[in-house]
């Protein structure tokens, strides 16, 4: 997973490197879906299935919401 460190401008805007853009095939006024985790942001291109289905798709690899609830509070009791 790369990650990178970007400034968002005075009127809180940030530019998606190109790189990303080629990638993920988001064109100029492509739209983004973005969640906010409390603590993170996580950006995914809109039309790739919705970031609800994502999430799903995620939890559903997990085991399900009980089993990953359950390595989540494993690793940081505090939010169980």
């Amino acid at each position: 997973m790369a990650t990178a460190v970007y400034r968002v401008s005075e009127r809180g805007q940030m530019v998606l490197p190109a790189e990303a853009r080629r990638r993920w095939n988001i064109a100029e006024g492509g739209a983004v879906e973005i969640a906010d985790l409390g603590n993170a942001l996580v950006i995914v291109p809109a039309g790739q299935g919705g970031l609800r289905t994502l999430l799903k798709e995620a939890i559903r690899e997990a085991g399900g919401y009980p089993s990953l609830a359950a390595k989540v509070a494993a690793d940081d009791p505090d939010l169980a």
